[in-house]
Order: structure tokens, then C-alpha cells, then sequence
């Protein structure tokens, strides 16, 4: 007797994919949007429009050169960000948010709403934390 399981609650809605299953495609993509980095390339990216690598890197306080350029790699390779390539020299290359990019922006939004929100609480609980655990 056959049984059909019913699809799990991180299923989606179509049950072609579920996140928590170890072979799910969409894991490689949410760790790929989780990233330290690719939120805060995707943010300058919505607020500058199009930018060269320079002024990505100074945008993103902080990011190394080898992190930059792994990221917008990633971000490309999902479709995410575009990169044109200009035949000048030196070669001029701009990025900006793909259609697909572009879809994300009123999730990073949120997401960025929510941390301003919820920033004291965040840092209240780490300091009970840290004094709860002699950290």
C-alpha cells in the first residue's frame, strides 16, 4: 500500500522544494542571501543604482576586496546582480540588481526595519547574556 506523506511545513506551496532538506537547491540561496555581506551589496546596490567595484567597496565599510569580489560573484551567479563589462583602459565594471535583485528589496527593507526595531531589545538580551554567563 502506497502512503503519500504530506509536505512539510517549510514545504513550498507547490512542495517542490523544502528548505530544511539537506539536498534543497534553495539552501545554497538562503545561505547565500544569509551571508554577512551580500544584504549590505544588495542594499548599495538598491540605494546607488549602479556602481563600479570602488565605490561598492567604499560603500560597504568594512568588506575586503577578496570578500567583495567573492559575494558579487555568488550574487551573479544567481542572477541577482549584473556585471558589464566596458572595454576602456583600464576596463570599467558596473553592477547593479538584476529584475530578480530588485524583487528582494522589500525584503531587505524589512529586514532592516525590523533590526532598527528591535536593536535594544537585541542588546538588552546580550548583556543578560553576557552577565548570566560570565561572558
Amino acid at each position: 500500500m502506497d502512503t503519500v506523506s504530506a509536505p512539510s511545513a517549510s514545504a513550498s506551496p507547490d512542495g517542490r522544494f523544502d528548505v530544511m532538506a539537506p539536498a534543497c537547491p534553495t539552501r545554497q540561496v538562503v545561505s547565500t542571501l544569509g551571508d554577512k555581506w551580500s544584504l549590505l551589496v544588495l542594499y548599495a546596490l538598491e540605494n546607488g543604482g549602479t556602481l563600479r567595484f570602488s565605490q561598492l567597496q567604499r560603500t560597504v565599510v568594512g568588506i575586503t576586496q577578496k570578500m567583495l569580489t567573492q559575494t558579487l560573484r555568488q550574487l551573479e551567479r544567481d542572477g541577482i546582480v549584473s556585471r558589464t563589462v566596458f572595454p576602456t583602459i583600464p576596463p570599467r565594471v558596473d553592477y547593479e540588481l538584476t529584475d530578480l535583485g530588485r524583487s528582494l528589496s522589500g525584503v531587505i527593507a524589512e529586514l532592516r526595519s525590523w533590526a532598527y526595531a528591535h536593536m535594544d531589545d537585541i542588546e538588552t538580551a546580550r548583556e543578560e547574556y553576557a552577565a548570566s554567563s560570565g561572558g
